[in-house]
């Protein structure tokens, strides 16, 4: 069954809304009620809204739990400082989001969960994925922010 259009951000069109199956993988993009850091730090539980969020790492836990670190797809410019990348026009394309809008993947924080367990991270809400030349530079931010120490990470489980 479809999902309502919550922003354009996310689809081009409603009937491109299709449950997709498989487990996660590396350089998705999935529909994902973020929780921000600014709001995890101020007592929130819950994100706001659904928005694209990448799949930048997916590990396999010593418990044989899969964990996925999910980062942020936003129309919000960045702060000068931030680790950030810009999402060019064929990545857009290929993870299903709006090809006219200025995109940035967030890299200077993320959440992590387990799928398997998660009330969050909901299997069939895959909207596209990045290629994998993106989805590694996207990793050579993150891994720059936490090298850093300038990544926020939001557990949510």
């Amino acid at each position: 069954m479809p999902m309502p259009v919550i922003c354009s951000l996310r689809w081009k069109t409603a009937s491109r809304m299709t449950e997709l199956k498989g487990s996660p993988s590396l350089g998705d993009v999935w529909d994902y009620p973020y929780l921000w850091s600014w709001q995890s730090s101020g007592g929130e539980t819950e994100g706001r809204k659904t928005r694209p969020c990448a799949l930048a790492l997916v590990t396999r836990r010593k418990d044989g739990q899969t964990e996925i670190i999910l980062v942020p797809v936003t129309t919000k410019e960045p702060a000068a400082g931030a680790h950030f990348i810009e999402v060019p026009q064929i990545e857009k394309k290929r993870a299903g989001l709006d090809e006219h809008l200025t995109l940035w993947v967030i890299c200077d924080e993320f959440n992590s969960d387990l799928p398997g367990q998660s009330f969050y991270f909901v299997p069939g809400g895959k909207i596209g994925a990045f290629s994998i030349k993106f989805t590694k530079q996207v990793q050579a931010e993150l891994v720059k922010a936490i090298k850093s120490r300038k990544a926020a990470r939001v557990e949510r489980r």
